[in-house]
């Protein structure tokens, strides 16, 4: 079964689940890089930072999701640190300080983040000080970010969601996905993930499954250098949906979608040949 997502899903509940980037390494202009964002009671989390984040948050704002304001945005996770995830990363740091942001960004991530965070850090010392000490009405604490290493397991909690980073499986870095618990739903986002053992434990009991996926007949055609990697770092219509057939997500949403040359509809057909449940094909600004 397939289901279509309206700008509008899910806007009279507390939870509400954004897709700021549903795309991949490949320059789609119509995808921005990887990011999901997931607002409770007007607050915003963001899941991945890829390039044209903040933009697409300030989309998202324009159409009435004011949480997504850039300048509200203070805390994300990430879920490793492959470039298509983390290009936004200097945009999101810097922007929302520019914009107004006072709070320091709070990152929770992978081990390398640290190292990341101070290495763009330096990168834009020019620029920060600049805007600091020159003429521009900036705040000297915006631009600042604290960065949080973690292991699998519960990483945060406040009064509005509970987020726990969860084992996946993409190459030879520690790489995760995150489940949050609010109130009212229980969403799941993949990042990067080929099949691995603790998949269904992982994705039990969820009301929104968010997951990458990339076309079977896409991939039959692509080179066999190319087919050794995609199948050991990602995950197939197929594979996915055995494992949503047995987890039963109450949406299954495909994002961050390898189509190489198949269509939205024909990533959908691929899911169904397995899967019965209600699926969509996300799309850059699908809130749900």
């Amino acid at each position: 079964m397939t289901v279509t997502a309206e700008s509008d899903n899910h806007l009279d509940g507390a939870t509400r689940v954004v897709l700021l980037g549903t795309g991949t390494p490949n320059a789609d202009p119509a995808r921005s890089g990887p990011a999901v964002a997931v607002v409770v009671n007007d607050q915003a989390y963001l899941v991945d930072f890829g390039p044209g984040v903040v933009r697409r948050a300030a989309a998202a704002a324009e159409r009435g999701i004011d949480a997504l304001a850039p300048q509200r945005i203070n805390v994300a996770f990430l879920t490793h640190l492959h470039s298509d995830h983390t290009a936004g990363y200097p945009d999101l740091l810097l922007t929302p300080w520019v914009l107004g942001r006072a709070a320091p960004l709070q990152v929770y991530g992978p081990p390398g983040l640290s190292a990341m965070t101070s290495h763009l850090l330096a990168a834009y010392q020019a620029d920060i000080s600049e805007r600091i000490d020159g003429l521009e009405p900036a705040n000297a604490t915006g631009w600042q970010v604290d960065a949080h290493e973690v292991a699998a397991g519960l990483v945060f909690v406040d009064d509005h969601v509970r987020v726990e980073a969860l084992p996946a499986r993409h190459g030879a870095w520690p790489a995760f996905s995150y489940r949050l618990t609010t109130a009212d739903r229980t969403v799941v986002i993949s990042g990067d993930s080929a099949p691995h053992d603790q998949m269904l434990a992982n994705y039990v009991n969820c009301d929104l499954l968010v997951h990458e996926v990339y076309s079977a007949a896409g991939f039959a055609r692509r080179p066999a250098s190319w087919q050794n990697y995609h199948a050991a770092v990602h995950i197939s219509t197929r594979e996915l949906a055995r494992v949503a057939a047995v987890v039963r997500p109450g949406l299954l949403v495909l994002y961050h979608q390898l189509f190489w040359g198949e269509t939205p509809d024909s990533l959908l057909a691929e899911i169904a040949e397995v899967y019965d449940g209600s699926v969509v094909c996300g799309n850059d600004l699908d809130v749900f």
